[in-house]
């Protein structure tokens, strides 16, 4: 029975590397198995990594010994630097436990410190096209809806989203912001619609923790051709600070790094010095550099010389100033003069 993996694991290079590598070498090794133990490998996979590894395994048709021998190397080399310390660990950790604590008392630790497991029915959904998943979400509750898109990547909750109808769309993505803990009974009541749509069977899930503003924000940033202001206007007008926290959660200050010289340049020029040099002082260091580059030799000596000066820095004073840096971005980006990258990678206004 082979051992769960993932792609990463099936990827990783040889620090010196020789032959195929990547995805072309977790090809190679799976066509070299039998058709039982390959399948048993692909079963513990991601749907995106199960298609990323069957697109190199068309890639890699014609291979040559040399070839075979190498990834035969990596994984040998990869198998010996592994250990079994995990492997079957809580079946020993429960044990331990009783042991120490005697099984009533085990049972409320464990219950407090066991990672919540994932449900068949919501490993179902990653496997389930866009459209399907958006008609699920369309006939049902928009409480389920909005749980069901929480549970998706990002990506692929940003592409069902995009699928509903317009007029559903802030409502659904409020809702997620406002998601917390996830009750059984709502798991339950998902899994039972799961079952409905597809032939895996419901089973019992704890609860867990998912949506809130950030969730939210991801499935904005994923989303196209202006869809994430558009649905940011709509829930304003339900709750100002809701949109705006989502909004905060789209476009943070590392974000900055992923804007063009040019607009960096101009936001930097509407930059008063003095907010300037709190908001870099516990910036990423290339993004200090980024944003200094883009001013004049002077000014950016000017603003390395006062945060010099400043010493150690409340935590709270330089968030406070990286927020209005936002703040004047937005400005700018709502006045067309800039155009902010979201954590998406599209630019949105």
């Amino acid at each position: 029975m082979a051992e769960a993996a993932s792609l990463e694991d099936l990827e990783a290079l040889d620090p010196t590397p020789v032959g195929p590598q990547g995805s072309a070498a977790a090809a190679i090794f799976l066509m070299t198995l039998g058709d039982a133990e390959a399948a048993e490998i692909l079963s513990h996979l991601d749907p995106h990594e199960v298609q990323q590894l069957g697109s190199a395994m068309f890639d890699v048709v014609d291979v040559s010994a040399n070839d075979v021998d190498s990834v035969f190397d990596l994984f040998m080399t990869k198998v010996r630097a592994r250990t079994t310390i995990g492997f079957g660990a809580t079946p020993r950790i429960r044990a331990v436990m009783e042991h120490a604590l005697g099984q009533e008392r085990a049972e409320t630790v464990l219950a407090r410190i066991t990672p919540a497991t994932r449900s068949r029915a919501l490993d179902a959904l990653r496997w389930m096209d866009a459209r399907t998943i958006a008609a699920i979400c369309e006939a049902e509750h928009p409480q389920i809806a909005a749980l069901v898109l929480a549970h998706l990547e990002p990506p692929a909750a940003a592409d069902v989203l995009q699928l509903l109808p317009q007029d559903r769309q802030p409502d659904l993505i409020y809702r997620v912001a406002r998601l917390e803990t996830v009750t059984a009974e709502a798991i339950e009541e998902l899994e039972e619609i799961l079952a409905r749509e597809s032939t895996k069977v419901a089973a019992a899930a704890p609860a867990t923790v998912r949506g809130g503003a950030t969730e939210a924000a991801k499935i904005m940033t994923n989303t196209k051709g202006g869809t994430d202001q558009r649905i940011i206007r709509s829930l304003s007008k339900v709750d100002k600070a809701m949109a705006q926290k989502i909004e905060d959660e789209m476009f943070v200050f590392d974000d900055l790094a992923k804007l063009s010289a040019k607009n960096l340049a101009a936001l930097m020029q509407a930059i008063d010095g003095d907010l300037l040099a709190p908001a870099l002082k516990g910036a990423d260091p290339g993004l200090r550099d980024k944003m200094l580059a883009s001013m004049s030799s002077r000014a950016a000596d000017t603003v390395r010389d006062e945060i010099e000066e400043r010493g150690p820095m409340r935590l709270a004073e330089v968030l406070e100033a990286q927020k209005q840096v936002l703040v004047i971005a937005r400005k700018l980006a709502d006045a067309g003069t800039i155009q902010l990258a979201g954590r998406g990678g599209e630019d949105y206004v």
